[in-house]
């Protein structure tokens, strides 16, 4: 197994790495260019369709481990669970959100056709059988079940769409999400089918990260952080299929605890101040990356802060599903009480920073 695992994160990182630059030259043919605005942290025009990279990477791996593992007798695309359909139906779903979401990256589509597409993806996902159909050992009823893994899909792929707010945010989350998620599917019996995709997911992610990380030469933009959160979403659900312990169900809940509760908050805020649905879909300034920035701290600072919490939720989950709760709480409040000291230094450091460059500013005008 774990022979396969390297081959498919080395297949999609490398693939991933060696698209991404065809995809910068592509947004400038096609007009995907993210040009700086009130909101945007860019203080210069970026391409935003570099998920294509990402997606590329992933298709490319995966498709290559399937084949081969087929071939090998790993895997049987033929057994009860029809991984077959599945896989099939995780493909066309891929397929008709890109579409949509690249579409996105170079007309700017609505937000409620945004929004029919993820449904349609996940109806797609659903109809060829990738379902939660249990929860703790009781099965759920057909209108339940459907409702549940469509809400999980959409609502996981505007998650990780949401936090996209800065540079290598919303990539280095997910990747930090694939890590954890492998290390509790590869411990917990899980289908082999979902440990080799979500380490093509990984893969493809680190692939980019250089092109994407601050100061970023790429932006993921619309059709790759959709993807991002609609891969991780269904990888889940087939990652948990033959397991039947409620924490482990619970496990990706967790480990995407904080682009979920960034959306939650985002829903509510906007809900309040717009009293009206049709403010859900309005773009604000209130993400979590905003208001740390807001603080005093810098993009770079920001992103590193969120990754920190990310892995902390990450590690919570993996010793409470391996060890105990009160060791998954006790680390949590530990690493907490190391950031809370450690964010006062990086302020009065800024602070600092900022003194010493007006200095600077004005014996050059003096």
């Amino acid at each position: 197994m774990w022979g396969d695992i390297a081959i498919a994160f080395l297949l999609a990182c490398i693939t991933s790495f060696v698209v991404t630059p065809y995809t910068i030259k592509l947004a400038k043919k096609v007009g995907a260019i993210d040009m700086p605005a009130d909101r945007r942290v860019n203080k210069k025009p970026m391409p935003r369709i570099g998920g294509l990279a990402v997606i590329s990477g992933f298709l490319v791996s995966a498709l290559y481990l399937i084949i081969s593992m087929s071939i090998e007798g790993k895997l049987d695309l033929n057994d009860t669970e029809n991984y077959k359909m599945k896989l099939l139906g995780f493909l066309l779903g891929i397929i008709c959100l890109s579409i949509f979401s690249f579409l996105d990256d170079v007309k700017d589509l609505k937000p409620i056709q945004k929004l029919i597409a993820q449904v349609s993806s996940a109806i797609i996902i659903y109809s060829f059988g990738i379902r939660i159909v249990d929860i703790g050992g009781n099965i759920l009823p057909e209108p339940v079940s459907f409702i549940l893994t469509v809400g999980w899909i959409v609502g996981i792929t505007n998650a990780i769409n949401l936090i996209d707010g800065l540079d290598g945010l919303s990539s280095g989350i997910t990747l930090i999400s694939c890590i954890f998620l492998l290390l509790i599917f590869a411990t917990n019996g899980s289908p082999i089918i979902s440990v080799v995709l979500i380490t093509a997911l990984a893969g493809a992610i680190l692939g980019f990260f250089p092109y994407n990380a601050n100061p970023a030469k790429t932006f993921i933009g619309d059709v790759g952080a959709q993807f991002l959160g609609f891969a991780l979403s269904v990888i889940a659900i087939l990652g948990v299929a033959k397991t039947v312990t409620l924490v482990v169900l619970i496990a990706p809940v967790l480990v995407l605890g904080l682009p979920i509760f960034d959306t939650i908050f985002a829903i509510v805020r906007r809900l309040i101040k717009g009293k009206s649905l049709k403010a859900v879909f309005s773009a604000d300034s209130g993400h979590l990356h905003h208001r740390i920035m807001k603080h005093g701290y810098t993009q770079k600072q920001a992103v590193y802060i969120l990754y920190s919490i990310s892995a902390t939720i990450g590690l919570f989950t993996v010793i409470l599903i391996n060890d105990s709760i009160w060791k998954a709480l006790s680390l949590a409040l530990v690493i907490a009480a190391i950031l809370g000291l450690g964010s006062s230094q990086i302020k009065k450091y800024n602070k600092e920073m900022l003194k010493e460059n007006k200095k600077r500013e004005m014996n050059l005008f003096s």
